[in-house]
C-alpha cells in the first residue's frame, strides 16, 4: 500500500498519487511517501520515479537489515528499527523501516504496521507545519517517536529480570535454564539492534552528511543520547542475565553435591554392614558371643549399629556431613 503526503501552498494534504513533477527542483512541493508492504508494482515507484540506486531498493525490499546510513548523493538511505508491537511473546522483536531522503522528498519502506509511521501521518493530517519543516525533520520526528517506544519495553524487560532474578534463588524450576537463555537471546537480541542504531544517529548528528542541517543535528543528538542509554541497559541486563546464569548453575551444582554426599554417606555406612552379614551368613564356624545362640543375632546387631554410629561421629566431627 503506498500512501502519499504533499505540502504545498503552506498546507499538508493526503493525495492518491505522486506527480514525479513534484520532485523537480524548484517545484515547492514537499512530498512524503509511505510503502507499506509493497507489491513489485508498488515497488517500482522507488526506481522508475525516484530513481533510486538498485543495491539500496533491494536492502529496502528484504524484510530484515541492520541498522546503517549510506549517502547516495543526492539523498540518503538510513535503515532504522522499531519495536515490534505485534509480538505476542516476551520476546523483544524489532523490525526495520527504510528511510531515502532528498531534499524535496522522503520515502518509507516497511513490511509490517509500524505506530511511530502511523502516528506521524496522524500528526500531519492535522498540522500541515510537519512536513512544511522539511523531510529531514520529518525522518527526525519518526526516528524520535521510534526511539521513544523503546523504554516501556526496556523497562519490561527490567522488570521481568527482577522476577526471574527472586525466582533463581527462590525456587527449583527446571524450567529456569530455558526462561534464562530465552532472556539472554532476547538482550542479546536488544544489543544487536540498539548498538549499530546508536551509530547510525550518531553519524547523523555529527553532521556528516550535507542533507542534514547544524539545528537538525541538535534535534539527533538528543535522540543519540537516548539510544547511548538503552545501549548502556542492555550491557547492563547481558551481565546480569549471565551472572544469574551461573547462580543458578552454581546452585544446581551445590544441590548435586548435597544429593551426592547423602548418596555417598549411606552407601559408606552400609558397607561395614554388609562385610558384617556376609561374615556371618558363611557355612563357616565363627566365634560364639555369650549368651547361646539366641543372642547370637543381637550381639551381631550392636556390632553393627556401633559401626554405624561411629562411622556417623566421624563424619560429624570431620564436618562431613
Amino acid at each position: 500500500m503506498i500512501t502519499v503526503y504533499a505540502h504545498r501552498d503552506g498546507s499538508t494534504q493526503c493525495v492518491e498519487a505522486l506527480d514525479p513533477s513534484w520532485l523537480r527542483p524548484g517545484s515547492g512541493v514537499l512530498v512524503w511517501v509511505d510503502l507499506k508492504d509493497p507489491t513489485p508494482d508498488e515497488g517500482r515507484i522507488l526506481s522508475d520515479t525516484f530513481g533510486f540506486h538498485e543495491l539500496a531498493i533491494e536492502d529496502a525490499i528484504m524484510e530484515i537489515h541492520h541498522p546503517k546510513v549510506e549517502s547516495y548523493g543526492e539523498y540518503l538511505y538510513v535503515i532504522l528499527h522499531g519495536i515490534d508491537f505485534r509480538a505476542r511473546e516476551h520476546r523483544f522483536r524489532t523490525q526495520d523501516v527504510d528511510f531515502f531522503m532528498g531534499a524535496q522528498y522522503l520515502v518509507t519502506v516497511r513490511k509490517h504496521e509500524s505506530r511511530s509511521v502511523g502516528r506521524i501521518q496522524q500528526a500531519c493530517a492535522r498540522d500541515a507545519r510537519l512536513l512544511g519543516e522539511g523531510p529531514p525533520a520529518l525522518m527526525h520526528r519518526i526516528v524520535d517517536t521510534m526511539v521513544d517506544h523503546y523504554r516501556p519495553e526496556v523497562d519490561k524487560l527490567r522488570d521481568r529480570l527482577d522476577d526471574l532474578e527472586k525466582d533463581v534463588f527462590s525456587k527449583r524450576d527446571p524450567e529456569l535454564v530455558r526462561r534464562i537463555l530465552d532472556y539472554k537471546r532476547d538482550i542479546a537480541s536488544l544489543r544487536r539492534v540498539v548498538l549499530p542504531q546508536r551509530d547510525v544517529i550518531g553519524r547523523l548528528a555529527r553532521r556528516e552528511f550535507v542533507q542534514i542541517s547544524e539545528p537538525l543535528a541538535y534535534r539527533f543528538r538528543d535522540v543519540h543520547d537516548h539510544l547511548v542509554r538503552l545501549s548502556d541497559e542492555a550491557m547492563y541486563f547481558q551481565d546480569r542475565i549471565t551472572s544469574l546464569l551461573e547462580a543458578h548453575l552454581s546452585m544446581v551444582s551445590n544441590q548435586l553435591n548435597g544429593v551426592m554426599k547423602v548418596l555417598t554417606v549411606i552407601a559408606t555406612i552400609f558397607m561395614p554392614l554388609t562385610v558384617l552379614t556376609g561374615m556371618w551368613g558363611m557355612n563357616v564356624p565363627l566365634p560364639d558371643f555369650p549368651g547361646g545362640q539366641r543372642l547370637q543375632f543381637w550381639w551381631v546387631f550392636l556390632m553393627m549399629l556401633g559401626a554405624s554410629a561411629g562411622m556417623l561421629a566421624v563424619f560429624r566431627r570431620r564436618r562431613w556431613i
